[in-house]
């Protein structure tokens, strides 16, 4: 009796202790499905809680920056995100990563602009959820747990933010949402994932090579509008001319044909805001695939930015933080072939 009340007292005492061994992850908390019920959205330490193996992978600190649906956070929160971040890295140098919980609609735009404003090479790591946390088969909480898994994996180091949904994990710069409710809705397209979350450990197969954290948002108030036009059969140039006329894009993204071109009526518009100084980007409506000159149309020394391989809400992200720093169009494409 007396050696089992020892184990038991060892296992009492042991466990605390243990734990303060396990790395620190900071959880930053804006709201969406993960946390939410169908009577209502949960603080993100009532989620953290109702995760019991979290405690067996680390130490959390949960800490709700915002709560919002992730179809309404603007750009303003993007910045104050970003800054909160990077201030938890700088003045705490003890979290090992953080955790981003948040709404899946723009998940992938909010983590790709956190992977070119985040100053640190600690893992970012965001999440998200299909269903919501209550509801029968809801992929919440395993997404929780495998998110802060791979924060706090030595591997997620210098790759840049990651989302990590289903087991998988993809590049911040690659992802994208493709279905509507279904639980396999993220994937990298062309380019595939990074690694995995299994039971019995994180795998990484492959690292991002495009740089990040290459933009200084510290003293940013705000961010140049830069809008998106969408190519379709005997589009004009209509709504080109209206962003920078009325709404005053400093900057356009074109959603191109799959061959990255518009239409010869937008290809003429575009020629005319260009001719004003206002810099356009050529990216492509299906979703995978580099834009480039075409050997074709070379001769028609068209004036855009190429946008590679990035959808159109990615290049938007970049372009709208390129012109923080430049306008200068050779200077913006070598920004968009080095992000």
């Amino acid at each position: 009796m007396r050696l089992i009340a020892l184990l038991a007292f060892a296992c009492l005492t042991g466990a605390p202790h243990a734990q303060d061994k396990l790395p620190l992850i900071k959880i930053v908390a804006t709201g969406g499905t993960i946390a939410n019920t169908p009577s209502g959205r949960l603080h993100a330490g009532d989620v953290a809680e109702a995760i019991p193996q979290l405690k067996k992978v680390a130490r959390l600190e949960v800490e709700e920056v915002m709560r919002v649906g992730s179809s309404a956070i603007t750009l303003e929160q993007w910045l104050t995100l970003a800054r909160r971040i990077n201030e938890i890295f700088a003045r705490e140098p003890e979290v090992k990563g953080v955790v981003v919980t948040h709404g899946s609609n723009t998940v992938e735009e909010t983590a790709y602009f956190l992977s070119l404003t985040v100053k640190s090479d600690k893992p970012v790591v965001l999440t998200a959820a299909q269903r919501q946390f209550t509801t029968l088969s809801s992929d919440s909480p395993k997404n929780f747990l495998q998110a802060v898994r791979v924060a706090a994996a030595d591997e997620a180091r210098g790759k840049g933010a990651l989302v990590v949904t289903n087991d998988v994990i993809n590049a911040a710069r690659d992802v994208s949402k493709n279905i509507s409710y279904r639980v396999e809705t993220y994937s990298s397209r062309d380019i595939g994932a990074l690694g995995f979350v299994d039971d019995d450990r994180v795998t990484f197969y492959r690292a991002p090579t495009k740089a990040t954290g290459g933009f200084d948002i510290a003293r940013l108030q705000k961010l140049p509008r830069v809008d998106i036009v969408y190519t379709y059969a005997d589009a004009d140039g209509a709504l080109i001319e209206a962003a920078v006329a009325q709404a005053k894009a400093e900057g356009l993204v074109i959603a191109g044909f799959p061959t990255g071109s518009g239409t010869p009526a937008m290809d003429e518009a575009v020629k005319r805001v260009i001719a004003k100084g206002v810099p356009v980007v050529m990216t492509n409506r299906g979703g995978m695939g580099r834009v480039t000159e075409t050997a074709a149309r070379a001769g028609e020394k068209r004036p855009l930015i190429y946008g590679d391989n990035l959808t159109p809400q990615k290049a938007r992200i970049l372009l709208m933080l390129a012109l923080t720093k430049t306008r200068d169009p050779p200077e913006l494409q070598k920004i968009f072939e080095t992000y």
